[in-house]
């Protein structure tokens, strides 16, 4: 740290947490474009959502690849801070398991046309989808224990097999409006309740 460093201690924290909120502000917005308009969505559509000019998405993410990898380890935290907190507020493990669930259809359904933009990397998917597994499938485990332990659901569920299994029912979504994969889900969900 030089001399010209000493001064800024004060306003440091606060400009790196301004930052930290405004980038991810930006990458909601991303996500929400990303939604309605897939991928490949102009980068200038983003900015608009995000309220931003496109030098600003530009400087924070050099690259489409750099702003959609981003925006799905964003998610993919979001995703994992929501279950300990969805434990600890809803009404039953079970509850809180099956709204989980629905925030994880949400964020497959962001994440589609994410693999053909980066199938020319190889690499870089097999590190997020690792990264993916790493955070998401403990949160899993943990929602499908306390709903065991609490009685509500079998006690020999898989947490990768579920979250496999969601997937798969949420394959071809946006390609057929007539199949409702939330509903499937759904159901798969509440048939994993103990009979009473």
């Amino acid at each position: 740290m030089n001399d010209s460093d000493a001064g800024a201690g004060h306003a440091a924290p606060r400009k790196r947490a301004d930052a930290r909120r405004n980038e991810r502000a930006l990458l909601d917005a991303a996500a929400a474009v990303f939604v309605t308009s897939g991928v490949e969505a102009p980068i200038r559509d983003i900015a608009a959502k995000a309220g931003v000019g496109t030098a600003t998405i530009y400087r924070h993410f050099p690259t489409r690849a750099d702003l959609i990898i981003a925006v799905y380890r964003h998610q993919i935290e979001a995703l994992a801070e929501a279950g300990p907190a969805l434990l600890a507020t809803g009404p039953t493990p079970h509850a809180a398991l099956g709204r989980w669930i629905d925030l994880f259809v949400d964020f497959l359904v962001t994440k589609h046309g994410l693999a053909a933009v980066l199938h020319s990397d190889d690499a870089g998917f097999d590190t997020l989808h690792a990264y993916f597994l790493d955070r998401l499938v403990p949160v899993c485990a943990q929602l499908l224990e306390a709903a065991a332990a609490a009685g509500e659901i079998r006690s020999d569920l898989d947490a990768y097999e579920l979250m496999r299994g969601v997937g798969n029912l949420c394959i071809g979504v946006e390609n057929n409006p007539r199949y409702d994969a939330r509903r499937l889900v759904e159901l798969l969900i509440a048939g994993l309740r103990r009979p009473h």
